[in-house]
């Protein structure tokens, strides 16, 4: 077991600053290097994305603020980073060294180059298809992408959503990427009204197939973050703290594994799932749900569980500071990665990346 260690949060996080206590189980640090991979956790309350990773036999965590840090989502060459009113885009650069507090020299860096005004549309999940960024837009209850021209250009909003409109009608929140763009997606509750998925958080849950626009599962209990990999489909049951993997011909559906927390958050990497675990507060959109039977019990972090066994075998968890994780995503290939900010927050000192001269006299 890694001892606890200690991380200041950032001066600049209101309110004042926190200190925020994390540690891993035993078996987190061998997967991470395992995968040759870096995690990236966002947290909105708090206004960070965590980066962790292994340095050597210790557990490091770098804390980047984003204002209301929301969806991530990893291409090979981009990171990008949703906030409350917009979105940032990030550049993967190799072969940069840029001073941190963990290594004087980075050999992964992402770098900020475009952010996108959207406004407070309450922005989820967010994908990458090919060079195109797609985001769940929460607020209007559609899925969205983004042309430099206006706050975001509606694509796709489920059949019973009679138009588009800000009032949060059936709480759109996930959604999983497929080989010609977004194919499933999750919401709490088939409404038509400003709210309407409240009324009914404890089995009005859907898992929706994009192309046909039909529900492929009903009676979920605020289902999140679809994603497909290995041929199957996986989503989490968050009101039930539940990881579940979905027979897309037959709708039969079946409980990976659980873990101690409202589940938020899923990245897939190898045998591995990293499941985002998020403690509950707000008892007035959380109260009643199942897994609000053992509120004190509950976790915040990640939980590594081995799609092979079904069972949990690793951990990362916040012991204090941090009560929710919002998205959960996994770098391959980017050991050790540094997120620049582009706030230039804590320790990040100003960045150039430019080309040589094209032309002299």
């Amino acid at each position: 077991m890694h001892p606890l260690n200690k991380l200041p949060e950032p001066s600049s996080t209101k309110p004042p600053p926190v200190e925020i206590q994390y540690w891993c189980s035993d078996q987190f640090l061998p997967i991470l290097r395992h995968l040759n991979a870096t995690v990236l956790i966002s947290t909105y309350r708090l206004g960070q994305v965590a980066v962790v990773q292994a340095k050597g036999e210790e557990l490091a965590v770098d804390l980047k603020t984003f204002e209301q840090a929301m969806g991530l989502a990893v291409s090979p060459r981009r990171l990008a980073v949703g906030t409350r009113r917009g979105i940032w885009v990030m550049n993967r650069a190799e072969g940069i060294d840029i001073p941190n507090r963990f290594d004087a020299k980075t050999r992964t860096a992402f770098i900020a180059r475009q952010h996108w005004v959207t406004g407070n549309i309450s922005v989820h999940d967010l994908g990458w298809h090919n060079d195109q960024l797609w985001a769940v837009n929460t607020l209007f209850s559609c899925l969205c992408t983004f042309d430099g021209q206006h706050n975001f250009v509606p694509q796709w909003k489920p059949s019973f959503i009679s138009e588009l409109i800000p009032q949060d009608r059936c709480h759109l929140n996930g959604m999983a990427m497929g080989a010609n763009g977004p194919a499933y997606v999750t919401c709490l509750g088939k409404s038509d009204t400003a709210g309407g998925w409240r009324d009914n958080k404890v089995s009005g849950g859907m898992l929706i197939d994009v192309a046909s626009g039909e529900p492929i599962l009903e009676g979920l209990c605020m289902p999140h973050s679809p994603r497909l990999h290995d041929s199957k489909l996986w989503y989490l049951n968050s009101g039930k703290g539940e990881l579940n993997v979905v027979d897309i011909e037959t709708g039969a559906t079946e409980v990976i594994d659980r873990v101690p927390g409202y589940t938020r958050g899923l990245a897939l990497a190898g045998q591995f799932a990293f499941v985002g675990m998020s403690q509950i507060r707000e008892t007035n959109i959380f109260g009643g749900l199942p897994i609000g039977e053992q509120a004190n019990e509950l976790r915040c972090g990640v939980a590594v569980v081995d799609l092979i066994s079904g069972r949990t075998v690793a951990w990362f968890e916040f012991r204090n500071g941090v009560e929710e994780v919002f998205a959960v995503e996994v770098i391959p290939g980017a050991y050790p990665a540094v997120l620049h900010s582009p706030n230039l927050d804590g320790d990040d000192q100003e960045l150039w990346v430019i080309p040589p001269l094209q032309r002299s006299r």
